[in-house]
């Protein structure tokens, strides 16, 4: 984005047009869908008789004045600004004002500014960049990821005690197990006929 080179482009064109750190706006950035509404706060850590607010065109190429704040809760727009589209309201505390914008459309697209003047200066504030579109992007989640069975006996780090091993390994197991010990049922049978004749017979002779 071009906002540090048009925080140089504003400072060396205005004199005393410059950022401060005492002024801060949020959010830094908004995309919102056409004909819907935003705001924007900007704290002011300064001592000050009012707030202005400024947008940086895009689609004109020019920086607006579009209104100004008093502590007293008094409204000054500037030449050609629409009063039912722009509105600031402060806090009791006078610290923090919102600019509300109603109806938005491609026109508004821009960097928002909000400012102090003292001393004949004009301190700029943080900025904060809004985007209108037709539609918002849609939001996509991300599947969890699976997690790969245990195939081994692991051993707690913490407590070092013995980790159970996954179901998916050890159902399997006892299952192989278990046939195993099935086919030997009939091997130790046969084993067990065989030995008998041998003791028989030699008994017999």
């Amino acid at each position: 984005m071009a906002q540090p080179w048009l925080h140089l482009f504003i400072c060396l064109q205005i004199p005393g047009f410059c950022m401060n750190l005492l002024l801060s706006q949020t959010p830094k950035h908004i995309l919102a869908q056409t004909n819907n509404k935003t705001e924007i706060l900007c704290d002011v850590k300064m001592e000050h008789a009012g707030v202005y607010w400024h947008r940086w065109s895009q689609e004109k190429q020019i920086f607006e004045f579009l209104v100004f704040s008093s502590t007293l809760g008094k409204a000054t727009y500037g030449a050609n600004i629409n009063q039912d589209k722009f509105s600031v309201h402060g806090t009791s505390s006078r610290t923090s004002y919102i600019l509300h914008i109603s109806d938005l459309h491609a026109s508004d697209n821009g960097f928002y500014y909000c400012s102090v003047s003292q001393s004949s200066q004009l301190f700029l504030g943080s900025g904060t960049w809004l985007g209108v579109v037709d539609a918002l992007p849609l939001k996509t989640t991300r599947a969890p990821l699976s997690k790969k069975p245990v195939l081994c006996i692991t051993k707690s780090k913490a407590a070092g005690k013995k980790g159970a091993c996954s179901p998916l390994v050890w159902v399997p197991l006892a299952a192989v197990i278990l046939v195993l010990l099935l086919s030997l049922v009939p091997t130790a049978h046969r084993l067990h006929r065989l030995r008998r004749r041998l003791w028989l017979r030699a008994h017999r002779q």
